[in-house]
């Protein structure tokens, strides 16, 4: 299946990274978007340093925005990511029953998450984002210590 929303989920996506980066998090951001509307439901970004969050991942804090919804909602969207999703975040996409994950790259971090989400039903696609893959470089470079704190190493 090919998402008529991916160029406007992918380029969310980056804006809430670069927007955690200039905050001075970790560049990731992400958006979930009706597959049947392209309703965006919610947008957001990595907080973890923003507000001192041992779980405000980007896609938890994206979830976070959207507020509650109906369980059946989930299971009629596409949430994009600009990284792959950890074990925390796949564990989100899981629980809701998402059923189709687009990831900007997973060049920097690959999580085994994506391999789980493809077990479990879910479709996953993988995009090469050469803005996505410079910013979180960039990241991975001047904060390597921030970097493995977040993914837990």
């Amino acid at each position: 299946m090919s998402g008529k929303y991916d160029s406007v989920g992918l380029e969310i996506a980056y804006e809430e990274a670069q927007k955690g980066y200039d905050e001075g998090g970790v560049p990731i951001g992400g958006c979930l978007i009706n597959n049947n509307t392209g309703e965006v439901l919610g947008r957001g970004h990595n907080m973890r340093f923003q507000k001192g969050s041992a779980t405000l991942h980007g896609e938890i804090s994206t979830l976070e925005n959207c507020g509650r919804l109906p369980g059946k909602t989930y299971k009629e969207c596409t949430l994009y990511t600009s990284l792959s999703p950890c074990d925390m975040c796949t564990g989100a996409i899981i629980m809701y029953g998402i059923p189709r994950v687009v990831i900007s790259e997973n060049e920097t971090f690959k999580s085994p998450g994506e391999e789980y989400l493809k077990t479990r039903g879910a479709e996953v696609v993988v995009v090469k984002d050469d803005k996505c893959i410079n910013l979180m470089k960039q990241f991975i470079k001047e904060r390597p210590e921030d970097w493995f704190e977040d993914i837990g190493e």
